[in-house]
């Protein structure tokens, strides 16, 4: 459970960046 909540900040976190750089 803890690496699926670790897993999805992490995608997060590139998803946030992609759009930052996009945005």
């Amino acid at each position: 459970m803890d690496l699926a909540i670790i897993g999805s900040g992490y995608v997060g976190l590139v998803t946030g960046a992609c759009f930052a750089d996009v945005g």
